[in-house]
Parts: C-alpha cells; sequence; structure tokens
C-alpha cells in the first residue's frame, strides 16, 4: 500500500475502495468485473480496502 495511503488510514480517514485494473484484460473485461462487483455489493463492503481484479 503507498505510504501517502498507509497515513490517511492511520488518521481515521477512509477512502471508498480501490480496484487495480488488470492489464491482461481489454477494458470491456475489466468493466464487466467492475459492475458486476457493484451489482453484487453492499455499501461500503469496500471501504479501505484496495483489490487487484479480478477479484473471483
Amino acid at each position: 500500500m503507498p505510504v501517502h495511503l498507509t497515513e490517511h488510514l492511520e488518521q481515521n480517514h477512509h477512502i471508498p475502495g480501490i480496484f487495480i485494473l488488470n492489464f491482461k484484460l481489454n477494458i470491456g473485461q475489466n468493466i464487466e468485473l467492475i459492475f458486476l462487483i457493484y451489482e453484487a455489493s453492499f455499501d461500503n463492503e469496500y471501504q479501505d480496502r484496495i483489490y487487484n481484479l479480478p477479484v473471483l
């Protein structure tokens, strides 16, 4: 996790969640994964977390 992000979280601030795209997939596949995650997720489920796609 980047240093500035760690410091941000240590100060009790939040991030909505970060998804790092999989560059082996084309943009359409990445968008489809993001849409599926969005449809199947609860509010704040990914808060303060970083995920690499695909998250399967």
